[in-house]
């Protein structure tokens, strides 16, 4: 008998110790909402509306979009209240696709674009997007971040849109702090395109490859850190004078091994600008643009950006102006420290940024 009962104990662990496995298999799979199981992901079923409700009523809970492509009709929008939000992950070839027709001015992932907040510290404040394709099918914009604050965009592959990324103004007095990183853009060529925008405040952004566009990365916002940026300018339906790597409108910005690629205007500094840092940055044509400026640096008035380090490769020295720093107004803060350049391959009256060297020319 007492054989009978170990056994009989024995054979009842076993089964509750795999009830207990089972239980947790079943609470990891539970963890996750995957989005194919609720909508067609065919490239042809509209399945904003249905992603859109799974957003609603799955809060803090991770919605997993499998391989497939997924239409859109209109913008699909996350909660920024952290008792509400979500977390989207997107596996490498999932694609959230613009629908034909599009005409929202919206973009097609909008985070925090319901339920706004400005809260960092509740447990599910810091929300992200990860993964997966943002096709805007030549007409819709691909991510804006509406609200919140810390919300991470990363491992993203946006196609054929008219603004890449959108950091709207933050909800912290503006401030958005959020993190985006590894996101590569390609914009849709048009005169207007822009691979990001940022009219906030203290965001980071890091590793970015950006083109197809007319201006690679506009700040409207300041405290702003972007480092390994790397626009490039191959082609676009504006006219190429009007192209820029880098256009600052706002203040303290820091450019840490920023690339600006080919645009006629490596970095712009608008009216009111303030001090921008500018670390091991680099501005390179890779052709002759004849009848064109190829400028490194542009201010609308003074310069007043602090460069060290700056590497600047011009093409050909006939058929182009060639100018390192051009300004609307005399004098300025700024500083060019220990550049790197060809002096021979600058256009003979542009000069003037002797006036800002520091250190010498290598």
């Amino acid at each position: 008998m007492k054989t009978y009962e170990t056994k009989r104990q024995c054979l009842i662990a076993v089964i509750s110790t795999a009830a207990i496995l089972c239980g947790a298999a079943a609470q990891a799979v539970q963890g996750f909402v995957n989005v194919a199981d609720f909508v067609a992901a065919d490239g042809k079923t509209d399945d904003a509306d249905a992603i859109q409700r799974l957003i609603d009523a799955n809060p803090n809970r991770t919605l997993w979009f499998p391989d497939g492509t997924y239409l859109l009709s209109k913008p699909i929008c996350t909660p920024a209240q952290p008792q509400k939000s979500v977390d989207l992950q997107l596996s490498n070839y999932a694609i959230l696709k613009a629908a034909p027709g599009w005409t929202n001015t919206e973009a097609m992932v909008r985070l925090g674009g319901i339920h706004p907040a400005n809260d960092i510290c509740t447990p599910g404040s810091v929300y992200s997007l990860t993964g997966g394709i943002i096709d805007g099918s030549g007409v819709a914009k691909g991510v804006s971040i509406d609200s919140g604050r810390e919300t991470r965009v990363r491992l993203v592959s946006m196609k054929n849109v008219r603004v890449g990324l959108h950091i709207k103004h933050g909800a912290n007095n503006g401030s958005s702090d959020a993190d985006i990183a590894d996101v590569h853009i390609y914009g849709n060529g048009a005169k207007d395109s822009i691979g990001v925008l940022i009219e906030s405040h203290d965001n980071t952004l890091s590793n970015m490859r950006i083109a197809h566009v007319n201006t690679g990365v506009k700040l409207l916002g300041g405290g702003n850190l972007l480092a390994n940026i790397h626009p490039l300018f191959n082609g676009s339906r504006g006219p190429y004078g009007d192209s820029v790597g880098f256009a600052d409108f706002g203040c303290n910005n820091s450019y840490n091994r920023c690339y600006s690629d080919h645009f006629s205007t490596g970095w712009f500094f608008g009216a009111n600008s303030g001090i921008a840092y500018m670390d091991g940055c680099m501005c390179y044509w890779y052709a002759k643009t004849p009848g064109e400026r190829q400028t490194a640096i542009r201010c609308e008035k003074r310069y007043n950006a602090l460069s060290s380090k700056m590497w600047i490769g011009f093409t050909g020295k006939n058929g182009q102006t060639n100018s390192v720093i051009c300004v609307g107004e005399a004098g300025g803060a700024g500083m060019l420290e220990d550049p790197h350049l060809s002096e021979d391959m600058i256009t003979g009256n542009e000069r003037n940024y002797l006036d800002y060297l520091r250190g010498s020319v290598h």
